[in-house]
């Protein structure tokens, strides 16, 4: 058995980029029966690799992007979005959702939540939200992390009910942006691109019927550094290849292992490729220098996450069936 490091997540990337592009034109042309694919460009690193293998597969002719910030997008995540559809060569539209998130409520009903925890929190406040206490081997709880005006730092525990009306509200960002996706997939009879990588897929670190909502995942099945390592391999920019992943959802700055994942992603793929290749919490505490009660926290946390997001897997539920579309 090697020793376990990074290098177990080596792969033949020129070889991988072929198989992806080979079955993107097979999807897209024999089980989809449509022209091309949109991909929504976050300048994140998952959703541009995903749109230089749709491009690579179908040609940039073929492939329609669009940049969807609202108000608490940051700026260099636009910037990179544009710089890659210049670099690909691809049509791209950008729409501020902003307008439409505020019409539905989204922006009310997450700030009404964060004054529940925070009366003072208004205008010109920043926040976030953080996890805890998962990789300790405790159940994980979610904490409000707040900036005012003035620059002072504010973190307050979230009652569970706050924290799942403001993971509601910011969850019309995805569902929104998936609707305008959809427009454009019918009007140019293109299928939708999803741009999960594995640890996100494994994890459900995604919205139902939001950015979990495609009709093709080209990269769901490669781990973050893999991603990471094709975008090198496919020559994409430098400033999208050295792009730092963040959830881009909330208004201060955050990693997403702050509020999601039990590690940083290179050490998280680790731990998933650890896991699923069934080797020892001690072996991956020695490979990451952790405690082994630290590496067995960190499995614990990836089976309960597998366990309390199978539903954003599960399709619709029929009460009878329908043997004729089985």
């Amino acid at each position: 058995m090697s020793q376990l490091d990074l290098h177990a997540l080596d792969i033949d990337y020129q070889s991988e980029a072929d198989r992806i592009c080979a079955r993107l034109r097979e999807i897209t042309a024999r089980q989809l029966h449509r022209r091309g694919l949109v991909v929504a460009i976050s300048g994140g690193i998952d959703s541009s690799v995903s749109c230089a293998l749709a491009v690579r597969a179908l040609g940039p002719e073929r492939v329609f992007t669009l940049i969807l910030p609202e108000q608490d997008s940051s700026d260099d995540s636009a910037a990179r979005a544009r710089i890659l559809a210049e670099h690909l060569g691809v049509r791209t539209e950008t729409v501020d959702i902003a307008p439409a998130l505020a019409a539905i409520g989204c922006y009310r009903a997450r700030d009404e939540a964060v004054r529940n925890t925070l009366p003072e929190y208004g205008e010109g406040w920043k926040f976030k939200i953080v996890i805890d206490g998962g990789t300790e081997g405790r159940i994980n709880r979610f904490r409000l992390v707040a900036q005012s005006p003035d620059g002072a730092m504010h973190e307050r525990d979230l009652a569970l009910a706050d924290y799942l009306t403001i993971v509601a509200a910011t969850n019309f960002k995805q569902r929104i942006r998936k609707t305008l996706e959809y427009f454009h997939a019918d009007r140019l009879n293109y299928g939708v691109v999803g741009t999960p990588n594995r640890v996100e897929y494994d994890q459900g670190f995604f919205v139902k019927n939001g950015d979990g909502s495609a009709d093709v995942k080209p990269i769901a099945h490669l781990y973050k550094s893999q991603v990471y390592g094709m975008a090198r391999h496919l020559g994409l920019p430098e400033r999208v290849c050295a792009a730092i992943p963040t959830t881009d959802t909330y208004s201060l700055s955050q990693g997403q292992d702050e509020f999601y994942f039990a590690l940083p992603y290179q050490q998280m793929d680790l731990a998933l490729w650890a896991l699923n290749h069934g080797r020892p919490a001690g072996e991956l505490a020695i490979a990451l220098g952790i405690t082994p009660a630290h590496a067995q926290a960190v499995y614990d946390d990836i089976r309960n996450k597998r366990r309390t997001t199978k539903y954003l897997h599960m399709a619709p539920v029929l009460a009878g069936d329908v043997p004729e579309l089985d």
